[in-house]
């Protein structure tokens, strides 16, 4: 590539001084050579004619021709140099390759046009008043050799020279351009990738709070009644029937949603775009509603916990009869099944109340537990910790809001509010 006055580095260059390539330096080289050795040849004539000695001649012809290896570091230098040398007949080489090189290189255009027409001018000149002395009778012919001569040994060089010029900066171009958009697929790779990686963290978080809130409270339960139905199979048989059977149920309702969420998972897997679309919001199509809020207390209150649900607004039952959008009322199901699920595991014996009220734009929720009464057992319930991390990501991830804490007599509330703004 051609430059003017500047050193130009960077991957891949691997020639000498202001060279790129070291295929350049050779190139430069040789053509330094042939036109020294071609003004050397034409600096014998001019001397004879300068009434120089030859050696003189020839000496100046090889320092000008050799001016042609700076062609790449300063052209306009070496055009220079083939237009002073003009009236003395030599550097025809020099002077062609010279006006390519400056034409193709990033000098304004307005200097490659004023030294391309110096170049032109001295040509003409030097050529007319040669060729004027041996057809002195023919002007025409004279100055339209002149022309001729001129022209050919300027326009073409510089046009060519315009056209390699030209078309060097669009390849750069197409290039600089072909590099940007192997940067940003990169990026988008990269992107593609993360979203991706999140999109199956978000999944196997969802995954993870469902198989909690579906275990836990199906197995609390189980546990509960296994424990009272030690307590009383030897008092009471037909009560220990009863638990007995309803450890049965549970078990099996128990199966059923793992069962459903195994199910899901060994579906077809979808696209890695699709994942990152849908993943988040999960599967709430097949899971629990409002509608099963008082099947749900009923099971608490079959493994003896005194439980009271209050509903208000929206109808006589939990769900209201306008109908919530499926994420919510699977979310508000399970944050009051995993707020139970607590209350089995840390108040055995305590009063229970599930307050559930639907208003305008949004359903609330809340489980509050009283203190224990001292009197259950404790059912020795394992607890890793996730089950108020989970409902609050639940909630939150609806944009609601989640407050849990002690209450002042000394029991826990779960309080949660879901936005219900696309309610049919």
């Amino acid at each position: 590539m051609t430059y003017t006055g500047e050193e130009r580095g960077g991957a891949g260059r691997d020639g000498p001084w202001w060279w790129e390539r070291r295929r350049e330096a050779v190139l430069d080289v040789g053509l330094g050579v042939v036109s020294a050795a071609e003004c050397a040849l034409e600096g014998v004539q001019f001397a004879r004619e300068a009434g120089l000695p030859v050696a003189v001649g020839v000496l100046f012809g090889l320092v000008v021709g050799a001016t042609l290896v700076l062609r790449r570091r300063w052209p306009i230098a070496v055009v220079l140099v083939g237009i002073a040398v003009t009236p003395a007949a030599m550097g025809f080489l020099l002077s062609v390759v010279a006006l390519y090189t400056l034409a193709s290189s990033e000098v304004p255009r307005r200097i490659t046009a004023t030294l391309a027409s110096l170049s032109m001018s001295a040509t003409f000149v030097v050529m007319y008043l040669r060729t004027r002395e041996g057809a002195a009778d023919e002007p025409t012919l004279v100055i339209s050799l002149s022309v001729f001569v001129a022209v050919a040994l300027t326009v073409p060089p510089v046009l060519f020279g315009l056209y390699i010029g030209a078309r060097r900066r669009l390849m750069e171009s197409l290039q600089e351009r072909a590099d940007s958009l192997e940067r940003e697929l990169s990026l988008l790779a990269d992107r593609a990738e993360e979203r991706a990686e999140w999109a199956r963290t978000e999944e196997r978080t969802r995954i993870a709070r469902e198989m909690h809130d579906v275990v836990a409270h199906r197995v609390s339960l189980m546990v509960v009644h296994a424990a009272a139905l030690q307590a009383v199979a030897a008092k009471d048989p037909v009560k220990a029937v009863r638990n007995a059977a309803l450890v049965g149920d549970m078990g099996r309702q128990a199966l059923t949603e793992l069962r459903e969420m195994l199910g899901v998972l060994r579906a077809e897997a979808p696209k890695p775009a699709a994942v990152a679309i849908a993943a988040p919001a999960g599967s709430f199509e097949d899971g629990p509603s409002l509608a099963e809020l008082e099947a749900l207390v009923g099971q608490s209150r079959a493994a003896g916990m005194v439980v009271e649900l209050d509903v208000r607004g929206g109808g006589a039952g939990p769900a209201d009869p306008a109908g919530y959008p499926a994420e919510v009322e699977q979310t508000a199901y399970r944050v009051v099944q995993e707020a139970l699920t607590n209350c089995h595991k840390h108040a055995p014996g305590a009063r229970v109340v599930v307050r559930l009220a639907h208003r305008d734009g949004e359903v609330a929720m809340q489980v509050e537990n009283g203190p224990c009464d001292g009197k259950a057992a404790e059912p020795g319930l394992p607890s890793g910790g996730n089950g108020l991390v989970g409902m609050r990501e639940r909630v939150l991830g609806l944009g609601g809001v989640f407050v849990s804490g002690p209450t002042d007599d000394g029991g826990f509330k779960v309080s949660a509010v879901l936005p219900c703004a696309s309610r049919a």
